[in-house]
């Protein structure tokens, strides 16, 4: 075995680590990204149903003051 050898060798486990690593965070950082992703689509959708109940209830305000308007 020459000195070298071992030299190379934990350069590799070094870059074989980084690597792993990377490999690792990019993993979190997709499955992070899919939590927020499913987050924001329950939001979207619970909030929809609401934005949907007041719309109904303006609509039938609207066409209550509709009826309620003098005509000329």
């Amino acid at each position: 075995d020459s000195p070298r050898e071992p030299e190379a060798l934990v350069q590799k486990v070094q870059e074989l680590a980084q690597r792993a690593s990377a490999a690792v965070k990019s993993a979190f950082s997709t499955i992070r990204d899919s939590e927020g992703a499913q987050m924001a689509r329950r939001w979207l959708s619970d909030n929809a149903d609401l934005a949907k109940q007041r719309l109904a209830w303006l609509k039938e305000r609207l066409a209550e003051l509709w009826k309620k308007t003098p005509t000329p």
